[in-house]
């Protein structure tokens, strides 16, 4: 690991390391952990967890959760572990090194009440990848395209667990596809950058073994026209509010 910055979430709430060059965690974490409806005691599985920004932020507000982390970039799960412990969040928050295809052996299927993730937005053959290896690795699909992410993901949660994911509004289709037939009561909240504009993320929200039809909600504004975030926006970024 090279340079680190020192940030803060959830207006100061949340203490987070992070490196200078290399993926680093804008709003999508955040809005993440938004959505996850988590209660008291129950158990998240965040798939390529990073350094760590959306477990710390769902750990923020729902504070009898535990999460498990899982992310394949050593340096990453490291600074992820220096997170935690400068949040106090030591024995509820845990990030394991692994992988979708070797996954650590505690991770059993069909264990979480919930599984949050933020899928790499490009396809391996999309030739977008960065020159920065870690930016590259997080945010372009390797050996695991999103349909084996979404599989793998699905498999982890209990029967009528939820599935919460943030991802590329141009996307959809592709993610819809992917969970197809795996499963229901899938909510659909758009994220546009300013009124009138169009939506470039999405977040999903989905439960195993439920067949409820899909629902399209109205969506957030994120912007206002002087480019302030929107009320509701900062509802989230700052307060750390549940996104209903």
């Amino acid at each position: 690991m090279t340079d680190v910055s020192e940030d803060m979430l959830l207006d100061g709430r949340v203490i987070f390391s992070q490196p200078v060059d290399g993926y680093r965690a804008a709003i999508d974490p955040v809005f993440l952990a938004a959505a996850v409806p988590a209660q008291d005691g129950q158990i998240v599985l965040d798939i390529g967890s990073g350094a760590g920004a959306a477990s710390l932020c769902l750990a923020a507000r729902v504070p009898g959760v535990r999460i498990f982390g899982i992310e394949m970039q050593p340096e990453l799960v490291a600074l992820a572990r220096k997170n935690i412990a400068a949040n106090g969040l030591s024995g509820r928050v845990e990030s394991m090194i692994g992988t979708l295809q070797t996954p650590p052996p505690r991770l059993a299927p069909g264990s979480f009440h919930h599984v949050m993730t933020n899928p790499p937005y490009h396809p391996a053959e999309s030739g977008r990848a960065s020159p920065n290896a870690s930016k590259a690795a997080a945010n372009q699909e390797g050996e695991v395209d999103l349909a084996a992410w979404m599989r793998w993901a699905v498999n982890m949660l209990l029967p009528k667990g939820s599935l919460t994911v943030v991802y590329r509004a141009d996307r959809l289709d592709d993610l819809l596809s992917a969970l197809h037939g795996r499963v229901g009561d899938i909510t659909v909240f758009p994220l546009w950058p300013k009124a009138g504009r169009p939506a470039k993320r999405v977040v999903i929200r989905a439960r195993k073994g439920i067949a409820s039809p899909l629902t399209l909600t109205p969506g957030m504004v994120l912007h206002e026209t002087d480019g302030r975030y929107s009320p509701q926006a900062e509802a989230i970024l700052r307060d750390g509010a549940f996104l209903a």
